[in-house]
């Protein structure tokens, strides 16, 4: 895991941000997490809770959305969950439009063999995609 947070900091110090501890802590908050997490969860981690307030994360956080190192998640009129962008992993998420809640799919994903169809015939470069299934979970039925 120190491997993929050192990666993770130096695709953002490529992106012009500063290392910083709020940043470390970040990172390892969202990695070490089994599924998405909320602003005020991630305020309120052992981790940042120490280190700096809710500002200063929702600013990390805009940043690192901004870069393509964080995905934002959820329904606008909801709050938004923050999960970790990284090369070598893929999720996609089911997102209940009653409750909000988020939960990863576990089912292979359909799109990769579109996705290199696509690179192939288009010439793309870091082409990737991010797929969001909405509807109602068994909670709320």
């Amino acid at each position: 895991m120190i491997d993929v947070v050192s990666h993770t900091i130096d695709r953002c110090r490529s992106q012009g941000m500063r290392r910083t501890k709020a940043l470390e802590q970040l990172i390892t908050t969202l990695l070490e997490s089994e599924r998405p997490m909320t602003l005020a969860e991630l305020a309120e981690s052992e981790r940042l809770s120490t280190q700096c307030d809710k500002a200063t994360v929702f600013r990390l956080l805009q940043r690192l959305s901004e870069k393509g190192i964080v995905r934002r998640l959820g329904l606008h009129e909801r709050a938004a969950y923050f999960t970790l962008l990284l090369p070598d992993r893929h999720q996609d998420y089911l997102i209940c439009t009653e409750c909000g809640s988020i939960e990863a799919v576990q089912a292979p994903c359909p799109v990769h063999r579109l996705e290199d169809e696509i690179r192939e015939k288009t010439g793309y470069k870091n082409l990737y995609h991010e797929l969001e299934f909405f509807g109602t979970c068994p909670a709320c039925l």
